[in-house]
This record gives structure tokens, C-alpha cells and sequence, in this order.
């Protein structure tokens, strides 16, 4: 018997059992046509490996077959999928990194894709349909958690503030004055109370007092009613005495422009006729004069009137002939 032929044999079949298992759990033996999409991460995806698995509400519709940086913004990881043929994959539909129980196995979950969405297809730009992603549960964790630790840090620095030595200084006097306003309180129990009973009697003298003003106040309601044309008529003639006021006061500007005038004219006559009235004033008075003259004259010898004047007696040393010879 050859053993080193049996050997041989032997090797070569445990090699070629080898190689057939791991053609089948690589799936190369029940491969199916698949189509490939891209999606965008913002996030890091460690725990992520290539061919983990991707889910569609749950079912095994592919794997991922590349992971590299986006060469333009190394922020962005470039995620392609090798998806079953015929997975609809819609414009809605949404790629969502998970974590697979407690063992960290990260995969790939597809959620949305409403009936009335088109389908998802590729661009000049971008000739892989770009499947758009959201923040893992992880990453919305991380923010909020580090958003919860600034705001606790931001909380601590004003615990901090507050409870410096100046404000518990502060706070130990306000306890103190309050310690004091309570303990006057309590010796001034008794005047508070018959203050407080005051007051319920002022609000209950109050309220009767409304209560009587109540039927007051029903009858002064027609009476206003009454006085409401009246007003409007006062108004009316407020308006009237108004109007009035501003015709007399155009009244009264054109009459004093007419004084005015009036004045002129008679300072211009008075100039003009005031030497000649003086002057027959003057003659006036002298005719008066000798007026009064001839009636005093007249009074002691009427024949006056009929003879004349008589001549005067002659005076001592003069003749009747040297007085009569003018």
C-alpha cells in the first residue's frame, strides 16, 4: 500500500473542502444580481465593517460591500451597498447606523420608503443613487450628552457664584432680618389681628354701600339718557357760538379797518378846516361882543337906537366947542 499516494489524497480533498466552505460563507454560491447605492455618514462608524449586513425594516436585503473617507471632506465617511435587485429603495428612504444587541456589531438599517415616492436614481453628478442618512441613536446621544455636560458645567460655575463668601454673608443677614420681622410679628399678633378684623368690616360697609348705590345708580340711568340730547344740542350750539365768534371776528377786523379810515379822513378834514373854524370862532366871539355891547348900551338909553350915541360931557378945562370941533 502507497500511504505517501494516500497522504496526498488526503490533503488534497481536506484543501478542497477548505475552499468549498469558504465559497459558500462567502455567499458566492447563491449570489444574486445586486444593485449599488451610496450613502453619505456625517458620523463615525466604527463597529462598521465591510459586508455588514444592511436591513430593510429588519430584513437582510444586503451588505456593505466599501467604507472610505470622502476625498473632499474627510468629515464624511463614503458608504457603498451591494443591495438585492428589486429592493425599493425609494427618494424617502433613509440609512441609519445601528448597534446589533451588546455584542457592538454595527449595521446598516433602511427605514421610509412611502408607496407614492419614485425611485431612488443615480445623477450626472453622482452616478450611484445617494441614499440619504441621519445621525445614529449613538451620535444623537453623544450631543445631548455633551450639550448636558456644558449646561451642567455652565450650572456648577453659577452654584459656584452663588454660594460665594459675599452672597452666603448676605443670605445669613436676610435670614436674620427675617428671624426679626417674624418675632415682631408675633409680640404685634394681636393689632394685626384687629386690623385685619377692621378691614373685614370696611370691606363689608363697602359692600352694603354698593348695594344701596345699586337702585341710585338705576335712576340716574334715565336721567343721563335725558341729558345725552342735550349735550349734543349744547355741542351743536358750541359749534354755532364758534362759527359765530370767527364771523365777528372778521367782522371786527373789517370795522377797524373801516375806523381806520374813518380816522384818516377825519384828521385830514380837521387839518384842512380847523384854522378856518378858528378863524370864525374868533369872529364869532367879537361879534358877540359887540353884540353885548350894543345891548348894555341899549339898556340905559334906548334913544340910542333912534339918535345915536350922545356926546360925552366935557371934561374939566374943555369947551363944548373944542370937543365938537373934530
Amino acid at each position: 500500500m502507497n500511504y505517501a499516494l494516500v497522504g496526498a489524497f488526503v490533503v488534497l480533498l481536506a484543501t478542497v473542502l477548505m475552499a468549498a466552505t469558504l465559497w459558500l460563507a462567502a455567499g458566492n454560491a447563491f449570489r444574486q444580481p445586486a444593485d449599488l447605492y451610496l450613502a453619505i455618514a456625517e458620523e463615525s462608524v466604527a463597529g462598521l465593517n465591510v459586508s455588514a449586513p444592511v436591513k430593510y425594516n429588519g430584513v437582510d436585503v444586503g451588505k456593505v460591500q466599501s467604507i472610505q473617507l470622502d476625498p473632499v471632506d474627510p468629515a464624511r465617511v463614503r458608504l457603498i451597498f451591494a443591495l438585492e435587485r428589486g429592493t425599493p429603495i425609494r427618494q424617502d428612504t433613509i440609512a441609519v447606523l445601528k448597534i446589533q444587541g451588546l455584542t457592538g456589531i454595527a449595521y446598516v438599517e433602511l427605514t421610509g420608503g412611502a408607496r407614492d415616492s419614485p425611485p431612488l436614481r443615480g445623477t450626472p453628478e453622482e452616478p450611484l443613487p445617494v441614499i440619504p442618512t441621519k445621525p445614529s441613536l449613538s451620535a444623537r446621544l453623544e450631543n445631548v450628552l455633551t450639550s448636558v455636560l456644558a449646561k451642567l458645567d455652565r450650572t456648577s460655575s453659577n452654584i459656584d457664584a452663588i454660594l460665594s463668601d459675599e452672597n452666603r454673608a448676605a443670605v445669613t443677614s436676610a435670614l436674620t432680618d427675617l428671624a426679626a420681622l417674624a418675632r415682631t410679628l408675633a409680640a404685634r399678633r394681636d393689632t394685626i389681628d384687629a386690623g385685619i378684623a377692621s378691614a373685614a368690616r370696611t370691606f363689608e360697609n363697602g359692600a352694603r354701600v354698593t348695594e344701596q348705590l345699586g337702585p341710585v345708580i338705576e335712576r340716574i340711568g334715565p336721567v343721563i339718557e335725558r341729558i345725552g340730547p342735550m349735550i349734543e344740542r349744547i355741542g351743536r350750539s358750541a359749534d354755532a357760538l364758534e362759527k359765530f365768534g370767527q364771523e365777528a371776528a372778521q367782522a371786527s377786523t373789517g370795522a377797524g379797518q373801516t375806523v381806520a379810515q374813518v380816522g384818516a379822513e377825519v384828521q385830514r378834514m380837521g387839518a384842512e378846516t380847523l384854522p378856518d373854524l378858528q378863524r370864525l370862532l374868533a369872529e364869532l366871539q367879537a361879534l358877540a361882543s359887540s353884540l353885548r355891547h350894543l345891548s348894555e348900551q341899549t339898556e340905559r338909553n334906548p334913544a340910542s337906537l333912534l339918535f345915536g350915541r350922545s356926546p360925552a360931557p366935557a371934561g374939566p378945562g374943555e369947551s363944548s366947542t373944542t370937543k365938537a370941533a373934530p
